[in-house]
């Protein structure tokens, strides 16, 4: 199942395979995001996906199941 990302506030938009890795549809999508320990400790991979509530470390995550389309905010932590 296919799913399409949409990285904001770029505007970029790729297809993506649930399971997929985020910072693999990142780097497919030539969106860098920042990691810092690839071990979801550090946040500093965190992103919003539009519709949750809490954000999410992109490097210990990936694409869900049950989505169509997902939207993820790209920010930039200024303590990076």
């Amino acid at each position: 199942m296919t799913v399409l990302v949409r990285f904001v506030p770029n505007d970029v938009a790729v297809q993506a395979t649930v399971g997929e890795p985020l910072l693999k549809v990142a780097e497919r999508a030539g969106i860098t995001i920042p990691t810092g320990c690839l071990m979801g400790s550090c946040h500093a991979c965190e992103v919003e996906i539009e519709g949750w509530e809490d954000p999410i470390c992109a490097c210990i995550s990936a694409v869900p199941p049950g989505h169509a389309e997902l939207t993820i905010n790209l920010y930039v932590d200024p303590t990076w």
